[in-house]
């Protein structure tokens, strides 16, 4: 009959034996992600909460978390391949004490995460994480705590996409539309340096309200006014139509900014005899562009829209970036 000694060190032996097994693993692993240029090791938490601004975070109590959702870590993702393969030979007891724990009579106790979008990051166990995935666990349990985000964050991003993704953070944030439009639909598009197009569009509409109210608004209360009578109503048209259909590439926020281009062009080469008007104009130019068959409702749509052109749009922009540098050259003055 074999003693708990001798199964305890049994299952160590395998332990060191699956860790060099990993270990191999986590060497040709790094290489073919470096050749087919993938991320090589996990997502950093403290990189991706500073891009995101992420603030608010709430307790989700005890879970079972899928493991292939669970792709970065608050402060060794560096020690772990983007799979969580081992990375380092030094870490051959403790993960081998861990797999002798798991194969034992008690299990593994519940790891600690933070969950970002889709992505679950390890607050404390990453080598049972480690451990789990390679003895083929699909689920692990754990004690999350989740950290709202209105951006699409999952697992395998790229350095380019994090960055991408934190430029919406940023146009989200400056215009306090997850405060304002908690449950709006995200805008998102294929060249984020657009964003400050948009932020353009905001501060015009800011304009236009300052002036029929005859008080001053708030940039978070123009950006929802946009949202729910400009954006929103152009968006609804293109879903209507199904837009997209007829360009993959694009984003709805794209179709939008292209509507407004093509509004823009249209008025300062004809000004007030323009032929196109409304977004529904527009959406009939750009089939029509393109030898599409124009639905008749389309044709027929009675919409109002707000017409946008590029100079009011850079102006209203750059006034905005202008405060913006006051504002922050009084701050480091008075040495805040």
């Amino acid at each position: 009959m074999v003693s708990g000694d001798e199964s305890q060190q049994v299952r160590l032996m395998e332990g060191i034996s699956a860790f060099q097994s990993a270990r191999m693993r986590a060497f040709w692993d790094d290489i073919l992600n470096h050749l087919r240029g993938k991320p090589a090791e996990l997502l950093s938490f403290d990189d991706v909460k500073e891009r995101l601004r992420l603030r608010e975070e709430s307790y989700k109590g005890l879970q079972n978390v899928p493991i292939d959702q669970i792709a970065g870590s608050v402060g060794r993702y560096r020690d772990f391949t983007s799979s969580f393969l081992p990375k380092s030979g030094k870490m051959q007891e403790r993960w081998s004490r861990v797999y002798a724990e798991a194969n034992g009579m008690r299990g593994l106790p519940p790891i600690e995460l933070y969950k970002v979008g889709d992505v679950y990051f390890v607050r404390d166990g990453n080598h049972r994480v480690s451990v789990a995935r390679r003895m083929g666990a699909k689920t692990i349990e754990a004690h999350v705590t989740e950290l709202q985000t209105p951006i699409e964050l999952h697992p395998g991003m790229s350095a380019q996409e994090l960055d991408d993704a934190a430029c919406y953070a940023d146009f989200v944030t400056v215009t306090g539309l997850q405060r304002t439009r908690p449950h709006h639909q995200p805008i998102i598009l294929s060249e984020p340096s657009r964003y400050s197009d948009l932020l353009g569009h905001i501060h015009l509409q800011r304009s236009f309200l300052e002036k029929a109210r005859g008080q001053e608004v708030s940039i978070e209360e123009a950006a929802a006014d946009w949202y729910d009578n400009v954006y929103r109503p152009a968006v609804s048209l293109i879903r209507k139509y199904d837009m997209l259909r007829h360009d993959s590439n694009r984003t709805e926020g794209d179709l939008y900014l292209w509507l407004v281009d093509h509004l823009s062009e249209v008025k300062e080469a004809y000004g007030n005899q323009a032929p196109a008007r409304t977004f529904s104009d527009a959406l009939v130019d750009f089939l029509s562009e393109r030898r599409i068959p124009v639905p008749k409702d389309l044709l027929q749509e009675d919409d109002s829209s707000v017409i946008l052109t590029r100079p009011e749009v850079k102006r209203m922009l750059e006034e905005y970036q202008e405060r913006e540098r006051i504002a922050e050259g009084v701050i480091n003055g008075n040495g805040h």
